[in-house]
This record gives structure tokens, C-alpha cells and sequence, in this order.
């Protein structure tokens, strides 16, 4: 029998999920689990290579059809530290900014708090490998997942969850868990049993992945998994992810009309 594929990011805030997942008896045997960054693991559930993903809900507009599958999210409801806007220089001078390749999420996020929220009008710019170096001057950058804890020298740290929940009042869902097709009744109990084991045992969870965070001393686990990181598809997660796709919606509809684009830009 084939085995589910089951797709989800590498970074520390889903070693939780991993957790769970990686004890379950019932998914180890009829699972496969595999680990990528967001975008990567968004593309391969989009190209039918996995059936389930905990995947960047920037990609939602990009679905005909999708179905969430759990009640577990990677959300924050207050500043989620994961997720910045960095620069050397305050907001009003910020002319351009490089969008993490790692993520669809940050970047639709990026773009519309820049308009909706700060009202600013940088230039955004793709970026590959090594374009934190870049970020100096006028020029900056969003940096998502683990390398928030490595790169610390800036001067300005624009917390994206935060400013979100500033902007709507709602929380932030970054990552939720989807496929494209129903997933049968006994899978779907499975999987949200073993994701709810593992966020119920973060010090076990702290003491498995302990090698992941020996490097990095500015990491502290138990507070981002605890403050910071909010796991739970809760009805306000729920209305914030329903504003985010509304959002990105309006912005896709003004690209694609110049006259709309316009207008949309004057407001």
C-alpha cells in the first residue's frame, strides 16, 4: 500500500509537529514525512509530490480547491520573532526591500502592510541565497524562520505578526495544514493526535531537537514555543487568515488591471 506523503517546514517552529508526527505509530507506518522550507514544500503540494503540507497560506489564492485538515496552525498573536522586517535604517527612509525566497507568506504579507499599513512604496526585490548582506543603507530585507536568531546586528526589527495584529486586530496565521483533496476520516484523526502530542510536550520536544539550538545562543525555546508561537486554528486565527486571503485577493485583482492598479494605488 502506498504510503502518505506528508510535507512539513524545517524550521524550529514546526519541530513540535515533528515531534508528534515522529511518535505516532499509525503515521510512521503509513507516512512518510518529509521536511522543506515553506515555499518548497508549498510548490511540491501544488505539483501533487505530497498529499498533505503544512504549507505557507500565501499559496491559498493559488489553489483552485484545498481543504485544511487540522486544527493546528503556525500562528502568533502577538510578536512571533520568525518573521522580520530588518533594516539599518527607520521605516521612512526604506526604499527597497529584498522578500525572503523561503517564504510565499512573508512576501504577500510584506507587500501589504507596506501599502495598507505603513504606506510606504519601496521597491521589492527578489532575492537568493546570501541577501542578508545586502540589507544596508536604504535597502531592506525580510527574513523568516530560524536565521531571525542568527542575524542580529540590525538596527531596526520589524516584528511582521505584530504589525499585522496592529493593523487588523486579528492574529496571524503563517502556515496551515492542507491538502487538495479529502482526506479520510481515520488519516485526518491521526495526524491532529500526533500534531496535538507534540505541542503538548514541548519539554520533551526541547530536549529531543537540543542539537538544533546549541548553536544559536540567542534562541530560547521554551519562551518561542510558548509566547511566541501559537499553535492552535482558533475562530480569531480563523477571521485573520480570512482577512489575509481578502487582502491578497484585492492585490492580485489590482495587478492585474492597470486601470484598477491605478486606482487602487491612489487609496
Amino acid at each position: 500500500m502506498e504510503k502518505t506523503r506528508i510535507v512539513l517546514v524545517s524550521y524550529h517552529n514546526s519541530l513540535p509537529f515533528l515531534y508528534g508526527l515522529q511518535h505516532s505509530k499509525y503515521i510512521t507506518e503509513h507516512c512518510d514525512i518529509v521536511t522543506e522550507y515553506p515555499s518548497k514544500g508549498a510548490q511540491m503540494l501544488i505539483d501533487g509530490e505530497c498529499d498533505i503540507a503544512l504549507v505557507p497560506v500565501g499559496i491559498i489564492p493559488k489553489l483552485k480547491i484545498s481543504y485544511i485538515v487540522s486544527k493546528f496552525c503556525i500562528g502568533a498573536e502577538g510578536c512571533v520573532r520568525s518573521v522580520l522586517l530588518v533594516s539599518q535604517v527607520p521605516m521612512e527612509m526604506i526604499s527597497r526591500i529584498y522578500l525572503d525566497y523561503q517564504s510565499a507568506t512573508s512576501v504577500r504579507l510584506v507587500k501589504i502592510l507596506a501599502r495598507h499599513h505603513w504606506n510606504i512604496n519601496p521597491e521589492f526585490i527578489d532575492s537568493k541565497p546570501g541577501y542578508e548582506k545586502e540589507i544596508k543603507g536604504g535597502t531592506a530585507g525580510v527574513i523568516i524562520g530560524d536565521r531571525c536568531f542568527e542575524y542580529t546586528d540590525f538596527k531596526y526589527k520589524y516584528d511582521l505578526a505584530e504589525e499585522w495584529i496592529n493593523f487588523t486586530g486579528y492574529p496571524f496565521v503563517f502556515a496551515a495544514w492542507l491538502s487538495l483533496k479529502p482526506v479520510n476520516a481515520e488519516l485526518k484523526k491521526e495526524l491532529n493526535d500526533a500534531l496535538e502530542y507534540g505541542i503538548s510536550n514541548i519539554d520533551s520536544v526541547i530536549q529531543e531537537y537540543k542539537h538544533k539550538f546549541a548553536f544559536n545562543p540567542n534562541f530560547d525555546a521554551r519562551e518561542y514555543y510558548t509566547k511566541n508561537i501559537s499553535y492552535y486554528l482558533n475562530e480569531g486565527k480563523s477571521h485573520g487568515m480570512s482577512a489575509f486571503v481578502k487582502y491578497m485577493n484585492m492585490e492580485d485583482r489590482a495587478n492585474a488591471d492597470p486601470a484598477l492598479r491605478q486606482l487602487y494605488a491612489q487609496n
